[in-house]
């Protein structure tokens, strides 16, 4: 079952998820272009050029064909509905409720990984992009920050919890607010001992370090191991890039990396 859409308190994702009318061909706009976006997520590849012509056409009614929905070619709720079910099960209160923000920034996580997020019609681009990024998207829009702070923000949503962090898309804002506030650990204090990662609870971030005042890209810590860290990340892709084109879950080692405690 969806989502009720006016109980989301995003307002950016509630517009990426309402339809204010049934899209019909000769169509064009906005509107039209996340049709085409969510057909091409569900597999159904279409240009995102807002013009709903024949080709749009004919994938929605592939779309409902699959479904098993009215092959009407036009894109009513109930289409529209099954077409971003993926963000509505993203979205979702977990099946056990997070006793805290780190995990249920885990949960949420996982319940996006799951979900396949991908960009979509061109670089930094698509739904799940503006989902994370206040309902921005372009070339200049770097998301891994994006990702991590939506999941923080997601938690704080379903765990009822204070959001203890600044929203933010500068994976360098996350690691300054975190040496204000105390909550920064730096490489050099895991490797001397001093903290450890099983200090560290999961759902901790972890930076990559550029340089001593410059970080690059960001993740959350699922689990650690002896060297190790297990990740979920956003804009990144299965070679590890800090711009890449989706969610992926990967492992990494602890070079060059501090963390962010969320609590």
């Amino acid at each position: 079952m969806n989502l009720d859409i006016e109980s989301i308190p995003f307002y950016w994702v509630r517009r990426e998820l309402r339809l204010a009318r049934t899209m019909i061909r000769g169509d064009r706009g906005e509107a039209i272009s996340r049709v085409q976006e969510w057909l091409t997520l569900n597999g159904i590849a279409v240009a995102v050029d807002g013009q709903f012509g024949p080709a749009t056409e004919f994938a929605v009614r592939r779309f409902q064909s699959r479904r098993r929905l009215a092959r009407t070619g036009t894109v009513d709720r109930p289409t529209f509905d099954e077409m971003t079910e993926p963000l509505h099960r993203a979205l979702a209160p977990p099946s056990l409720s997070p006793s805290n923000l780190s995990t249920g920034v885990v949960s949420a996580a996982r319940q996006h990984l799951r979900e396949r997020p991908r960009e979509v019609g061109g670089v930094n681009r698509g739904p799940w992009v503006r989902v994370y990024m206040e309902g921005n998207d372009g070339p200049g829009y770097l998301w891994c920050a994006g990702f991590t702070s939506f999941m923080a923000r997601q938690s704080a949503w379903h765990a009822h919890v204070e959001l203890s962090i600044r929203p933010t898309f500068s994976c360098d804002v996350v690691s300054q607010d975190a040496q204000t506030d105390g909550r920064f650990v730096a490489e050099r204090e895991i490797a001397s001992g001093a903290v450890t990662m099983d200090d560290l609870p999961r759902g901790s971030f972890f930076v990559q370090r550029r340089s001593a005042n410059d970080w690059n890209h960001i993740g959350i810590v699922i689990s650690s191991v002896d060297e190790v860290i297990e990740t979920i990340e956003g804009n990144t892709n299965e070679g590890g890039s800090r711009e890449g084109y989706e969610v992926c879950r990967r492992i990494r080692n602890l070079r060059n990396k501090d963390f962010v405690r969320l609590e």
